[in-house]
């Protein structure tokens, strides 16, 4: 392309001629789709390269991480990564969702549910358990969403899957005539279904349950001191990271530095003796840029993603 023009998809002139690659971290408002913010980021950062590390459903809010160009292949590890939760659980009233938005299918006084049986029905479901998530999810059943079944008018048994409640605390809890109002902070797994979390406090109780409010306060080690509203990114637009690509790499894994050797070695591909970390880590040149994402096995420290140019 001729005459010096600035294509507003190539992110090569974005942030003053540098090549941008990095982390958003995305207070994401409810009402959204992840997919939605996606595209939103996309139009601000002027680039097409982006992803999201982790979907949250319309009605919840909080820590949603886009990756930007190369950083994408780091999401991978962020959906990996633990979650915590603040939450607000309605006891009494059952929902074909397992959350508000849902339509009410059951309702069970629960004036008579004590405090003390719903801190113990939450203590029993931390650790390792098995979770049904809730129907209305995104997992495929023969090829197909299974809330698109559900919503079809279909029955969907979904299988359970194992998943680990790290921490589960009752913040609050308040009668309100036949309803229950809980508010928990909940840090999990992924894969984890803070609905279905819910959803099975009510069922444990006898009153049925949903989710009337989330809000994700931390993916991994970034949380919301780090995040920033779409409003605050359209007002620093094209400059919108969070956090560059080496910040973010040092931010998300354990590290290494690389000599210069090293370093040729790596960003061709090729392995680096073990140092002894446990991976995944990432690997850093002389100069501070990352150059790789590594796991030690075989005898080998081996990339998983090679970042840097060879």
């Amino acid at each position: 392309m001729g005459g010096g023009g600035r294509d507003p998809l190539n992110p090569v002139w974005l942030a003053g001629g540098v090549d941008v690659d990095g982390l958003i971290v995305v207070d994401k408002p409810a009402g959204m789709t992840s997919h939605d913010v996606v595209a939103r980021i996309r139009r601000l950062a002027r680039t097409r390269r982006v992803g999201h590390g982790g979907t949250l459903d319309p009605m919840a809010t909080g820590v949603l991480i886009i990756g930007v160009n190369k950083a994408t292949r780091l999401l991978t590890y962020v959906i990996g990564a633990r979650k915590s939760y603040a939450a607000t659980i309605r006891l009494g009233q059952s929902t074909v969702t397992d959350d508000a938005e849902g339509d009410v299918t059951a309702t069970v006084s629960a004036a008579a549910v004590t405090g003390e049986s719903i801190r113990s029905a939450l203590a029993a479901r931390v650790g390792e358990i098995d979770q049904v998530p809730s129907a209305v999810s995104a997992i495929k059943v023969n090829g197909e969403r299974a809330y698109k079944r559900v919503r079809d008018g279909e029955q969907v048994e979904l299988a359970a899957r194992r998943v680990t409640i790290f921490q589960q605390d009752v913040l609050d809890i308040r009668h309100e005539g036949d309803v229950v109002d809980i508010d928990v902070e909940v840090t999990c797994s992924s894969g984890t279904y803070i609905r279905a979390i819910a959803r099975d406090l009510g069922t444990t109780l006898g009153v049925g349950g949903h989710l009337t409010a989330l809000r994700r306060t931390a993916v991994g080690a970034l949380t919301l001191a780090e995040a920033a509203t779409l409003e605050q990114l359209e007002e620093r637009a094209p400059d919108v990271l969070s956090l560059p690509m080496a910040q973010a790499a040092r931010q998300a894994f354990p590290q290494r530095e690389a000599t210069a050797d090293e370093a040729r070695v790596l960003s061709h591909g090729g392995p680096l003796e073990p140092v002894g970390i446990e991976g995944p880590y990432a690997v850093f040149g002389p100069e501070g840029n990352v150059l790789a994402v590594v796991s030690e096995r075989d005898g080998k420290a081996r990339a998983e993603i090679v970042l840097a140019a060879a």
